[in-house]
């Protein structure tokens, strides 16, 4: 249908009070290490996947035989004889903990769980189901959970059982699956408390918090930053149900934001992406594609249109190089497709091209996100990999080439990219979405021939989600592990010089989600950093 036709009803909010959060005094930014220029050469490195085989977590085991008929829950099923269950009694009776689970045949699970501090029920949360309530919950003096999954023709159980603490806020055990009461599987885990990693401080490196608004709609999820105004996009609320939507917000003095406008559509509330060209702001809406509004001025968007005309779709990603809108929808799930737009006329979008990657072998071969580079498309294709298009004609796109990443039937989910010149060769830097997900840095020069020449990872429980690159620095909106910068001057080895955790467990509305913390991320170059928190909204700090 055309989009003249839809009763759009816009929820504005004026001017509110803001609620700023200044940081403590950084930690002083150490010396700069002297970085030998790169000449271009290297060493290929092997690609280790995401989910790097660590063996068994703890000695201890599930005992039914596979197959049995058992009250799950029950713990006496657990041996722990070999376990120092006596170093449980140390941990903390509330938190939020990420879990890397093995199975017994090496198959990778992992879940999210979240004890209160006011005692009440936990979650427990995974890919397939979220924030479901435990069944039961032990973190005084324990760690003993058990949450029970209602699906259409079935009731799945997972319970855990800890062995013991093998370092300060990680604990390992072991777990078992039951489905309708039938004994299906059992592993080891090794469960991190969300925590700031490595004993890190708030901040380091020179970055400063200047400030902090909480954005009145729910979930941020992105950030755009144009004419001295932030659209900051929201998604949905699993749990309470609320609404995302657009929340406008005047940065003129970045210590001291304004939220000037909140915008939702009724039936349409899950807005990942924004990105904004002259008088036209662009959001990705997963209900109706790509909205258009016109920012003449900024502080007041008004609705345009929608696109694809007639055929309103689910779009997740934007990105805008010169006069071409790339807008990555991923359905229909066997595919994805990203469309391609010329925005000449910015207000007025026209459709030249969709671009599809058939794929119906892998896990999720759906396209998530985009980046455009010297004519051509850098596709993240979920698990079909990373693949190369030349758009130059964006009538007649022809695919180049593709990284792929399954290793032993292991496939890591390719999410978001960022791509520049070094050395003369065109390098890749490109970020996976999920437990264990980390930064590869690819060698696309030839892209029929993409070589892994380095890496970057942190806590094997946490995930990437978006990134920037600005010059020779590398920005990572890193979930759980807050804002990273990387000096990528010497792209084979990827160097943290700077880091700010947003992640805090007593946030309200934090959840047990793998995917929480700062997920979205914009280095404008007028002198700011302006990260978005799923829990906290919108921060603004210096640039390096």
């Amino acid at each position: 249908m055309a989009f003249a036709a839809f009763p759009f009803h816009a929820v504005l909010i004026g001017v509110v009070s803001l609620g700023l959060a200044c940081s403590d005094k950084p930690e002083p930014k150490p010396p700069p290490t002297p970085v030998e220029p790169w000449d271009g050469t290297y060493t290929p490195l092997v690609e280790p996947s995401d989910w790097v085989d660590r063996g068994v977590f703890a000695p201890c085991s599930y005992t039914p035989p596979t197959g049995t008929n058992v009250d799950c829950d029950n713990p006496a099923l657990f041996d722990l004889s070999k376990c120092d269950t006596a170093s449980l009694a140390t941990l903390d009776p509330h938190g939020i903990y990420q879990v890397d689970m093995r199975d017994t045949a090496g198959k990778p699970v992992a879940v999210g769980l979240r004890v209160p501090s006011d005692g009440s029920t936990g979650t427990m949360s995974s890919m397939y189901f979220v924030g479901n309530p435990l069944v039961r919950q032990q973190l005084q003096g324990g760690f003993q959970f058990s949450v029970k999954v209602p699906r259409r023709t079935s009731v799945r159980q997972m319970v855990l059982a800890g062995c013991g603490v093998s370092g300060p806020g990680t604990v390992t055990g072991c777990f078992a699956h039951c489905n309708n009461g039938k004994f299906i599987a059992s592993g080891t885990f090794e469960a991190a408390r969300m925590t700031w990693g490595r004993g890190e401080s708030e901040s380091s490196g020179g970055l400063r918090l200047l400030s902090e608004i909480h954005v009145q709609t729910t979930r941020p999820a992105d950030v755009f930053v144009h004419r001295k105004h932030a659209y900051v996009v929201s998604i949905d609320d699993f749990d309470t149900k609320a609404p995302g939507g657009l929340s406008v917000v005047d940065v003129s003095d970045p210590s001291h934001p304004v939220l000037k406008k909140s915008i939702t559509i009724p039936g349409d509330s899950y807005w990942n992406a924004a990105w904004a060209k002259d008088n036209a702001l662009y959001i990705a809406s997963k209900a109706m594609g790509v909205i258009v509004f016109d920012i003449s001025n900024p502080a007041e968007p008004v609705f345009v249109r929608s696109l694809p005309a007639g055929a309103p779709i689910n779009v997740h990603t934007l990105f805008v190089e010169g006069n071409r809108l790339y807008a990555v929808s991923p359905l229909p799930a066997v595919t994805g497709e990203t469309l391609i737009f010329d925005i000449s006329s910015p207000l007025e979008p026209v459709l030249l091209n969709r671009l599809v990657t058939p794929d119906e072998v892998s896990w999720v071969p759906s396209a998530h996100d985009s980046f455009a580079y010297e004519e051509k498309l850098y596709v993240n294709q979920f698990s079909t990999g990373y693949v190369v298009f030349d758009v130059k004609d964006a009538k007649n796109p022809r695919q180049l080439g593709r990284y792929t990443f399954s290793v032993d039937g292991r496939e890591p989910l390719s999410h978001a990219s960022a791509v520049g010149t070094f050395a003369g060769k065109t390098i890749a830097f490109e970020g996976g979405e999920g437990s264990g997900t980390h930064l590869r840095v690819l060698d696309v020069t030839d892209p029929a021939n993409i070589q892994l020449i380095g890496r970057y990872k942190l806590r094997p429980q946490t995930s990437i989600h978006n990134l920037i690159l600005k010059d020779k620095l590398l920005y990572i909106a890193y979930y759980h592990e807050g804002l990273r910068v990387l000096d990528v001057s010497n792209p084979t080895q990827p160097r943290e010089i700077a880091y700010f955790n947003t992640y805090r467990e007593s946030d309200p509305g934090r959840t047990d989600d793998l995917l929480d913390g700062a997920i979205g991320i914009r280095v404008p170059g007028d002198g700011y950093v302006y990260l978005v928190d799923l829990a906290r909204g919108l921060l603004i700090l210096n640039e390096l």
